[in-house]
């Protein structure tokens, strides 16, 4: 058995250390805000946190997260929820598959950066594909995060 910690809570799970972790997460914990995309760390929609760092959990193995903190789009922190207030006030999705990656990248970032400009937020975010090319929502979503939390202050 190992545990896993997941948005804070523990779950024993009984599988091989080299399972993908999203497999562990979507099929055997039952969180299924992650997506499935590509299955080969390519597009994004499988991003979660882990110790607040942004991966790819298609290819992250099950042993890569024990004793770590991984975040799901289920999870909560102060910036996420930045965001999502933020994504529903400029109606960034459109199909909505890739957003829950969009989110967890857009919140390592704001995790590591206070006001990301256009530039840091096109770095951090590349990678993370929209195929209904919401980028310029989604950028302007985290620029309204920010002042979201700076009113807060």
């Amino acid at each position: 058995m190992k545990t896993l910690s997941i948005n804070g809570k523990s779950y024993q799970i009984d599988v091989p250390d080299s399972m993908p972790l999203l497999w562990a997460i979507r099929d055997i914990i039952g969180l299924t805000g992650t997506k499935f995309g590509c299955g080969v760390a390519q597009c994004g929609a499988c991003s979660i946190l882990i110790n607040g760092v942004s991966v790819r959990s298609c290819s992250t193995q099950v042993s890569q997260a024990i004793g770590k903190e991984v975040t799901t789009i289920e999870g909560s922190s102060p910036n996420l929820e930045y965001l999502r207030k933020a994504w529903e006030e400029i109606n960034v999705p459109q199909c909505g598959y890739c957003q829950s990656g969009q989110l967890i990248s857009a919140t390592a970032l704001l995790d590591s950066s206070e006001n990301p400009t256009d530039e840091d937020i096109d770095r951090m975010m590349n990678g993370n594909i929209c195929r209904c090319g919401t980028y310029t929502r989604i950028r302007k979503a985290i620029h309204r995060a920010v002042e979201l939390k700076n009113e807060k202050l």
